[in-house]
C-alpha cells in the first residue's frame, strides 16, 4: 500500500486541473472560435461594434484588416478589434423580450 500513496496524493490535483479546463479554458477556446468565424463572415454593409465602442459599417475585407465607414470617414480596422455584429446582438435582444 505504501507504493500507491504518492499516486493517491496527486488525484485531487488531477481532478482540479480537469475541472479548471472545462470551466475556464474550453469556453474561452469556443468563444474565440465563434469570434473568428463571425469576423470571417462579415460582408459589405454589415454593421459592427468595435472594442472601443464605435459603430461602423463594413466596406471591404482584407487579409488582417477590415475597411469600415465611421461617420463620413473610411478607416482600416484590425480584425482583432471587432467586438460583435449588431445584427447578432439585436436578434438576441428580440428573443429575450419575447419571453
Amino acid at each position: 500500500m505504501n507504493q500507491l500513496e504518492p499516486f493517491i496524493s496527486f488525484v485531487p490535483l488531477v481532478v482540479l486541473i480537469v475541472v479548471f479546463y472545462f470551466l475556464v479554458f474550453r469556453p474561452q477556446q469556443q468563444q474565440k472560435k465563434r469570434h473568428i468565424e463571425m469576423v470571417a463572415t462579415l460582408r459589405r454593409g454589415d454593421k459592427i461594434v468595435t472594442n472601443g465602442g464605435f459603430v461602423c459599417e463594413v466596406i471591404k475585407q482584407e487579409a488582417n484588416f477590415i475597411n469600415v465607414r465611421l461617420g463620413d470617414n473610411q478607416v482600416r480596422l484590425s480584425k482583432d478589434y471587432v467586438a460583435y455584429k449588431i445584427d447578432e446582438l439585436s436578434g438576441d435582444e428580440d428573443s429575450k423580450s419575447d419571453k
